[in-house]
């Protein structure tokens, strides 16, 4: 196929369509009449040999080569919106999408300030928050179909990767506030080996980097892992030990929200020495680290989230780079 010969506005359409979820929301997007997309879609559809798009319920879905296409198009068109835009970029103005990727822990501590800061900044552009998940089968930092993600600052000691340091996150651990054996706010090691946990595999139903390094903490103080649940998100977790004799371990920040919203009582391992935080950064990949968007877009991340107390670090010239 000569690629000279292909109309590249059809491409442009089908990203609305994937965008938007429907040819009714690309058509608004694109200001122009649903026919006109259905139109373009059809011609597409005879260009490349395959329906792309086909009906489920009142909704449409991928086939399996459009979901091969997706992330090319997303980031060739993101690419073509940042040659137009050059080194001007208003976020005040700017009707551009801007997409992270975080847990369900960030969901309840980190994105409602991220929000907050983005519709006070960029009222005119479109947030899209993606699971970390989707983040490893698309590969999105790299394709650049996802601009950064929030995680502990080991995830992006990689080659072709920056980060950012945010805030230190305490591990503590949560319990039914009418636990029959766990009295107060204190967990002994002997009361944590006794009791019931649940553990967390949050990506892709495998453990994380959190989940090496708090059992390697374990490990050096000699703490017994009796897991009668595995879930893959730390709300689910939650509700379980609402419910239960279990036992969970999570960052400070989640479970402060979640007590507030489940039975449930904060407890510190009392453990010596005291096991160091761990340090949540922000991450995104050399593909989208010189765009004026992205750029102004983390900073946006960086000052809501930023706690003061991890330290600023100038650019350093390594393979994983910490910029500001």
């Amino acid at each position: 196929m000569n690629l000279s010969a292909v109309d590249l506005n059809l491409f442009l359409v089908l990203h609305a369509v994937l965008e938007t979820g429907s040819a009714t929301g690309a058509a608004r997007q694109l200001h122009v009449t649903q026919s006109a997309v259905s139109n373009a879609l059809a011609r597409l559809r005879d260009v490349l040999g395959d329906p792309l798009l086909v009906r489920s319920g009142r909704g449409l879905v991928a086939t399996p080569r459009c979901e091969a296409l997706r992330p090319l198009i997303t980031s060739a068109v993101a690419q073509l919106q940042s040659a137009v835009d050059g080194n001007q970029f208003n976020p005040a103005e700017s009707t551009r999408q801007f997409t992270i990727a975080c847990g369900d822990n960030q969901h309840l501590h980190d994105l409602p300030l991220i929000v907050e800061a983005f519709a006070r900044r960029m009222p005119r552009a479109k947030l899209r928050v993606v699971s970390l998940d989707y983040l490893i089968a698309s590969d999105g930092l790299a394709t650049g179909d996802v601009d950064a993600t929030v995680g502990p600052e080991q995830a992006g000691e990689r080659e072709g990767f920056f980060t950012e340091l945010l805030y230190l996150e305490q591990v503590v651990f949560l319990a039914r506030k009418d636990h029959p054996r766990l009295r107060g706010t204190v967990l002994t090691k002997e009361a944590f080996n006794a009791s019931q946990q649940v553990d967390l595999h949050i990506s892709h139903g495998r453990p994380g980097i959190g989940h090496r390094l708090f059992g390697q903490m374990m490990k050096q103080h000699g703490l017994t892992q009796n897991i009668a649940l595995t879930v893959s998100n730390f709300i689910a977790a939650a509700v379980a030990v609402s419910r239960t004799d279990y036992v969970v371990g999570m960052p400070a920040r989640t479970a402060e929200a979640l007590c507030g919203m489940l039975s449930l009582k904060q407890l510190t391992l009392e453990l010596n020495p005291k096991p160091p935080p761990l340090t949540m950064a922000l991450i995104w990949h050399t593909r989208t680290h010189a765009d004026p968007g992205a750029r102004a877009f983390r900073q946006l991340v960086i000052d809501a989230l930023r706690d003061g107390s991890v330290p600023t670090r100038p650019p350093a010239a390594r393979p994983s780079r910490r910029a500001s």
